[in-house]
């Protein structure tokens, strides 16, 4: 597996609180868009991040078809990949 799975051609909106996260790089999570730890034995690393203290819920575009350059957000890489 050299590729991760594309599970959405369009970023996940997410509303975070304050707190760790860990966002799925390989694609193959039950539990989109986080990890699962089901890139265990793939080449896939899957990435933390950090949504900063508040008293209200961040939102945030993560990523669904894992192909962004700034994982774990959405950068619209995904209107560019072929069909």
């Amino acid at each position: 597996m050299t590729e991760p799975t594309i599970v959405q051609r369009g970023p996940y909106l997410a509303e975070l609180m304050s707190g760790d996260y860990v966002w799925c790089a390989c694609g193959r999570s039950k539990k989109q868009p986080y990890c699962d730890g089901s890139h265990q034995g793939t080449e896939f690393t899957p990435v933390k991040f950090t949504v900063n203290p508040r008293t209200t819920p961040q939102t945030l575009w993560l990523c669904g078809c894992k192909h962004s350059k700034t994982k774990p957000y959405c950068d619209g890489t995904h209107n560019k990949l072929p069909v």
